[in-house]
């Protein structure tokens, strides 16, 4: 597949006085809590709740994550998390994120995953239920 078909989703989270540490800026580890929002959030707006691929028998964990950070945010900042998955056929995931205060870009990053059967944590190339959400996501034009 040459081409480049890609679904992202925005989900939005203030930060809480919790997410912060003693700087009084969000602490660097609860961004990949973000990060799982944007995650399960895109995959919801697929149509496939993370809910349903568990019903379905699959587990999704994580490989390996990456953050960049660029600036802080603080207590109560209304926080913008895109989360990108380009569609690719490979025994792998990746998810891009971006996380946004405004205009202003404080984070980047990815996820790396992959698929496992709940019942024995064996490895699978992604289930056709994933891609067929994917791919209806992007017939859409969303």
């Amino acid at each position: 597949m040459s081409e480049n078909r890609s679904v992202t989703h925005r989900s939005q989270v203030r930060v809480r006085y919790a997410d912060t540490d003693k700087m009084k800026i969000v602490y660097n580890g609860n961004y990949l809590i973000y990060f799982e929002i944007g995650r399960t959030e895109l995959l919801r707006a697929c149509g496939l709740p993370y809910v349903e691929l568990e019903k379905a028998g699959f587990l999704l964990p994580v490989l390996e994550a990456f953050a960049r950070y660029k600036a802080p945010a603080v207590y109560d900042d209304l926080l913008d998390i895109y989360a990108t998955y380009t569609l690719e056929r490979t025994p792998t995931i990746r998810i891009e994120y971006v996380i946004k205060r405004g205009d202003e870009e404080l984070v980047s990053g990815y996820t790396s995953h992959a698929f496992v059967t709940a019942e024995g944590m064996k490895p699978v190339r992604p289930p056709k239920i994933f891609f067929d959400a994917i791919e209806h996501t992007l017939a859409k034009g969303s």
